[in-house]
């Protein structure tokens, strides 16, 4: 039989993919985890991670006894949070969570409300959200959770929100609310750089053949509603319901697409590694709730109600 410490081991070697990443989250030495690894070599007659820089990739065979090693320490780990029960209202845990600037504005204040009504102690830190390092943040713990519209396979998952986009423009515009494809194309596009469905849409954009070079490229969502009550010949496509609340207080208008799109769909995802599972439990449900439950702060990008 198999030591469990070896087990253990395994899962955070194959989770971090780095050593020194290992040993920090098992609270040992690198060369204790490294001799672990030479024994579960041994007990499995298999290299299981092979060096590549600085990263550890797993070998066919570590891939496949990962899944059931994962699921044994989830079970260890749950296990051993009920004897020790988990009580959110005297943790002082920090977790991590993974937002774009639009959910960090718009979803993050009822996230903050809702964990701090059952733990008031508890500590949060919002990460940037960059869809690039998700699969390696998430397989390495370094966010607790992310909300994403990004599809990252392999991690476990919850559906909190369906969004579908529209055309946002000055109140003062030439252009039609219901504009053509032709229109669509040749007009003034002003182009938010961190949208996370901008992969979504351009795959929406070819299908029509609305092609176009944007003229104008933002960072920030922020910046958006002044610059487009300003310049009257630009035009964005955004998340509709977004826009809708900022044209309440900005000398912005929003019509349709002048084609077929999908709602983009925004997930919830929670971080691979089984440490801390029935925390982990407690704040995904509270953030899922928590979402769903709010239709989302983004008026808090406001304009002057006096504004033409």
């Amino acid at each position: 039989m198999m030591d469990l410490n070896l087990v253990k081991v395994f899962v955070a070697i194959y989770e971090a993919r780095n050593l020194t990443t290992a040993a920090r989250r098992l609270f040992v030495t690198q060369p204790a985890v490294s001799q672990s690894l030479t024994r579960l070599r041994r007990e499995l007659d298999d290299p299981l991670f092979r060096r590549n820089g600085r990263s550890m990739d797993a070998t066919p065979l570590a891939d496949s006894v990962y899944p059931g090693f994962r699921q044994a320490m989830a079970g260890i780990d749950r296990t051993l949070d009920a004897v020790h029960r988990f009580d959110p209202s005297d943790s002082t845990r920090l977790f991590r969570i993974a937002l774009s600037e639009l959910g960090e504005i718009g979803w993050f204040p009822a996230i903050l409300s809702a964990v701090r009504a059952a733990a008031p102690h508890i500590r949060l830190a919002v990460v940037a959200l960059q869809p690039a390092e998700l699969p390696s943040w998430l397989a390495r713990g370094a966010v607790d959770l992310a909300i994403s519209t990004a599809s990252i396979p392999g991690f476990e998952r919850t559906l909190l929100k369906s969004q579908s986009y529209g055309v946002a423009m000055s109140r003062s515009s030439t252009l039609p609310d219901m504009l053509s494809v032709r229109e669509y194309s040749d007009a003034d596009h002003v182009v938010v750089s961190s949208d996370s469905g901008h992969d979504q849409l351009e795959a929406a954009q070819r299908r029509a053949g609305a092609s176009f070079e944007a003229s104008v490229i933002i960072d920030h969502w922020a910046t958006l509603p002044p610059l487009l009550s300003t310049q009257q010949n630009l035009i964005a496509t955004v998340p509709d319901s977004i826009a809708d609340g900022w044209a309440e207080t900005w000398p912005i208008r929003v019509g349709p697409l002048p084609f077929a799109m999908p709602p983009v769909e925004v997930h919830l995802y929670r971080r691979a590694t089984t440490v801390h599972t029935a925390a982990l439990d407690w704040l995904s449900t509270t953030v899922t709730d928590a979402v769903r439950g709010s239709s989302g702060r983004f008026f808090a990008i406001h304009g002057d109600a006096r504004q033409p």
